[in-house]
């Protein structure tokens, strides 16, 4: 299992905690790694419902952009290590639900974007720095968590939006004391497996299946974006910037 989080599964409920300091930034191989996981755990008759968390200063703040600066090659792997992570936490078999806390970026935004139900800590704040990192992708997760014109003002200039500002657009089941983030989740998720695994896994199936759109094919839309982004200067000096902790340059 990969070091970036750890598992553990009781009474029905799986436990995922993120846990790779300093900000929960996966490369991309614990990005796959991540999706194979949630996959196994989905495959598993034990386990009813997925809980995914995370410790230290907040949820995920996305991929690792120093692999990236590196490694602009890897991009192709990045790009295929999302994908598969979000669409095993979207097509799981079982509810997901994610507790996050702190920044929730890019990556994060994935995440939460795919998952069932969201919980959310006081402290929580949501942004898609996309653009400032010279990158495309994870509009369409944002886009089932806040209303098109919104998605397009955070995508666009960057901005974050705290958990008391974004619970007003519905999609945050709770919002709580950072303490009480952990027992929240467990106490929904405990409701879930206490009903019938059968009929949750079918009425899974059957939600995803009535949803607007495909949430995977128009994430494959915005991934090819992403490789005409590389492909631009300033993309390379979003990422330089990043790493030399200044302002880009353009």
């Amino acid at each position: 299992m990969s070091q970036a989080f750890t598992t553990q599964i009781d009474a029905g409920i799986a436990e995922l905690v993120l846990a790779k300091p300093p900000v929960n930034a996966l490369d991309s191989q614990e990005w796959m790694d991540l999706a194979r996981q949630v996959e196994a755990l989905g495959a598993n008759p034990d386990v009813r419902v997925i809980v995914i968390r995370a410790e230290g200063r907040g949820f995920c703040a996305g991929v690792d952009i120093k692999e990236l600066d590196a490694h602009p090659e890897r991009i192709v792997a990045v790009n295929a290590g999302n994908y598969a992570a979000f669409k095993a936490v979207h097509r799981t078999p079982v509810p997901v639900i994610v507790a996050v806390h702190g920044f929730v970026l890019g990556g994060g935004i994935g995440i939460t974007g795919a998952a069932d139900i969201v919980v959310a800590s006081e402290c929580a704040t949501f942004a898609l720095p996309e653009v400032d990192r010279g990158a495309m992708g994870g509009g369409a997760h944002l886009q089932r968590l806040f209303p098109v014109q919104k998605v397009r003002y955070l995508f666009f200039t960057g901005d974050k939006i705290g958990a008391a500002e974004a619970a007003q657009y519905d999609f945050i089941e709770r919002v709580v004391p950072k303490e009480q983030l952990r027992e929240t989740a467990l106490e929904i998720a405990a409701k879930i497996a206490a009903k019938s695994p059968a009929m949750i896994r079918i009425a899974k199936e059957a939600l995803n299946g009535i949803e607007d759109g495909n949430l995977e094919d128009k994430y494959r839309w915005e991934q090819g974006f992403t490789l005409q982004a590389y492909t631009s200067p300033d993309s390379a000096e979003t990422r330089r910037a990043f790493v030399e902790k200044r302002d880009a340059k353009f």
